[in-house]
């Protein structure tokens, strides 16, 4: 196996087991659909229907309101009950269209039909991709189509496919490896076709070996695809730390991916790419794991996007025993729920319900000045000094220390024998700088 990979980093509990080795299970909503406005990175999208309306699978419910930004599509048939706030999985309060699911799940004309891609052009894959409502979905929820419309296209050398899904638990891109493989290389190849130099780079990492033969298999005749194995290690799915490990090319935070020749996606994001443009269907689904000791069965399901996290419970099996701490997303940079009422969107990836929570079970001591968090940063930075300059509200030296590099990964705070919150103290030190930069 490659040796793949970047400095620093750390080796958390994996947790896989619990749920790598169970198929996907499509579920159906059962109460009303949520859609917020905002489920991505840049403005909400407006709203284009009203209370009362009727609406289809796959019909625009809320329109992309900037370059940044991105539609939403209904997943399924029914009547707007409302368009209002409603509260989001971080506690904000968000415009939201509600619809009534009337259970016939009645599409849009052409949704699901067949649609050659080597028939379209370069614009009008973009475009389909904008209608779709794409954004990445293995983190912050980027434009897609922004993402594939770099200013220099001649100039892009790969596009990478993230399936490395270094977070703990997290299995639902593994799943979707395994079963999903063929709309994997379609959309991969859809991307291609895009920038006629780019190499296509399937990037896992190396403790998934059936996803690595599997994916080898299959490219075997593709002459612009290959796999690209790479030590397994959080956090190896980072898009910095995955785009050296694959190429060896080096971004910070002032840089995109396609300033140093790369484009990088997750791999539901090139699932729903292949969907969009070769099967006629929005992004309306998202395959998340329901995992952790508290579920009775823990399960990977495909869900329709705006079904409340609520209901998906009782799809694993319910809990046996009551969870001290739920996250949404993995235990490394996952966020933790007060309220399981709060809608799917397109970056919700799973349901992590744990017995313990070992953060709260132990209290912060002063610093040793040991260094693991130093050996473990993947961004080359000092987290222990710029701990001290945050805390003391020195944000011009914490910018010094290149604070606004740090990606919050959480390595840092995973290895500190002190137990200190180190990743919690840089992600309210740069939310601050950020602000006032944006005063200025």
């Amino acid at each position: 196996m490659s040796e793949a990979t970047f400095r620093g980093g750390v080796h958390p509990y994996e947790g896989k087991e619990l749920s790598k080795d169970l198929p996907i299970k499509d579920v159906m909503p059962k109460g009303d659909l949520v859609f917020p406005m905002s489920q991505h990175i840049g403005a909400p999208a407006t709203p284009v229907v009203a209370k009362g309306d009727k609406v289809l699978v796959g019909q625009k419910i809320g329109a992309a309101s900037g370059f940044i930004s991105a539609n939403i599509c209904s997943s399924v048939s029914g009547t707007v009950k409302a368009v209002e706030p409603r509260m989001l999985l971080n506690g904000s309060q968000v415009t939201c269209v509600v619809v009534e699911n009337d259970g016939e799940y009645k599409g849009i004309d052409g949704l699901g039909e067949e649609r050659d891609y080597t028939r379209l052009s370069n614009d009008e894959i973009r475009d389909i991709v904008k209608e779709a409502g794409i954004v990445g979905m293995g983190g912050a929820g980027f434009p897609t189509n922004v993402k594939l419309t770099p200013k220099e296209p001649d100039k892009i050398d790969y596009i990478l496919v993230n399936g490395a899904e270094c977070e703990p638990y997290l299995t639902s891109d593994y799943r979707q490896m395994m079963e999903c493989t063929e709309e994997i290389i379609g959309g991969l190849k859809v991307m291609l076709k895009l920038f006629d130099k780019a190499q296509g780079l399937i990037c896992i990492e190396d403790n998934k070996p059936d996803a690595i033969s599997k994916m080898k298999e299959a490219v075997q005749n593709e002459d612009r695809i290959e796999v690209k194995v790479l030590k397994t290690k959080y956090p190896q799915g980072g898009e910095r730390t995955l785009i050296y490990a694959a190429t060896g090319r080096k971004i910070y935070s002032a840089k995109l991916p396609a300033d140093v020749g790369c484009i990088v996606d997750n791999v539901s994001t090139v699932i729903a790419i292949y969907r969009a443009v070769c099967r006629q269907t929005p992004l309306i689904t998202g395959v998340m794991t329901l995992t952790g000791d508290a579920f009775q069965s823990p399960v990977n399901v495909n869900v329709r996007l705006g079904c409340s996290h609520g209901e998906l419970i009782e799809e694993g099996g319910g809990f046996k025993q009551e969870p001290v701490k739920i996250i949404s997303g993995g235990s490394m940079m996952g966020v933790a729920m007060f309220d399981l009422n709060v809608p799917v969107v397109k970056t919700s990836s799973s349901i992590l319900a744990l017995t313990r929570d070992e953060v709260a079970e132990l209290e912060p001591t002063p610093c040793i000045r040991c260094g693991r968090c130093v050996e473990a940063c993947p961004g080359n930075l000092v987290p222990q000094k710029m701990a001290q300059a945050a805390l003391n509200n020195d944000y011009d030296a914490f910018v010094k220390l290149n604070g606004m590099e740090c990606y919050e990964c959480g390595s840092c705070t995973y290895i500190c024998p002190a137990r200190r919150p180190l990743t919690q103290t840089f992600k309210q030190a740069r939310q601050y700088v950020a602000a006032q930069r944006r005063k200025k």
